[in-house]
């Protein structure tokens, strides 16, 4: 285990920097071979108020509920073409080329391949993360849009700037992904929880939270193909990269925007 620290903004609905502050995470890495490797953050464990509170944001983000979630690891970065490629070997019809870029035109099936193959390889139960696991690392300790604060600018975070969220100014549309680390980690030390590309998480899709999950679990219903996806993208207005954000995708599908992360259990090192 190592110990990163990093520093951490917060915004206000100007986007103007409030704050400054620095963190601590515990980090992990798993080798994947040809110098390549794959670093993940130890989350804590704890409890939150998952989607948006009444007469915010969209239907399928409520009723707001409390969740409760053992610690888990999670991979600080989107997968990248790099690490895709030393797992999978052949890499996707990717838009954007580049190793150090996250992997995207793959779909939710190609995701879950990739994580079981992982897990094969290297012992440990690697799969895509259950939407509460995704939504509690996103806000990471805090109840505002973004774990950012009140706004997101395009200084912090990869999304079509033509569009605000608040009163901050506008930025630039770049067109493409970016690769991780490029923007600000949130509180517990993830890179791109905002925009850059949609992410694949394990769940079917519920219209609202009335039935959902209330722990780690993730909501599975065998003849639905369709999964959620969640963070929005490059490609996005700032609304649709709000930590509460949700997205219904068909799982076969393999866009552009849309890329992933894993997540695995805390080795035990007494075991």
């Amino acid at each position: 285990m190592e110990i990163v620290a990093f520093e951490t903004p917060t915004l206000n609905v100007e986007g103007q920097v409030v704050a400054q502050t620095r963190h601590i995470a515990r980090s992990s890495s798993e080798d994947l071979g040809n110098d390549v490797r794959l670093n993940l953050v130890i989350i804590p464990v704890g409890a939150f108020q998952m989607g948006s509170p009444p007469h915010v944001g969209n239907t399928e983000e409520h009723p707001q509920h409390f969740v409760t979630l053992q610690s888990f690891m999670i991979s600080r970065c989107l997968i990248t073409q790099g690490q895709w490629k030393a797992v999978m070997s052949k890499l996707p019809p990717c838009r954007f080329k580049g190793d150090d870029l996250p992997v995207e035109r793959v779909s939710w099936d190609e995701a879950r391949a990739f994580c079981q193959r992982l897990a094969r390889r290297s012992g440990r139960n690697y799969q895509l993360p259950g939407e509460t696991q995704w939504e509690y690392a996103c806000r990471a300790g805090t109840t505002t849009p973004f774990s950012f604060g009140e706004t997101l600018t395009t200084e912090f975070a990869n999304f079509n700037g033509e569009h605000t969220f608040r009163h901050e100014p506008r930025g630039p549309y770049r067109h493409m992904t970016t690769p991780g680390g490029t923007f600000p980690a949130n509180a517990f030390g993830l890179y791109d929880m905002h925009g850059n590309l949609w992410e694949w998480c394990a769940d079917n899709w519920l219209e609202d939270y009335s039935a959902s999950p209330r722990d780690a679990s993730s909501y599975q219903r065998r003849a639905d193909r369709y999964r959620v996806a969640r963070g929005g993208s490059w490609h996005e207005p700032p609304a649709l990269c709000r930590s509460a954000t949700r997205l219904r995708v068909l799982q076969s599908e393999a866009d552009e925007v849309i890329g992933f992360r894993v997540v695995c259990d805390i080795p035990d090192v007494n075991g």
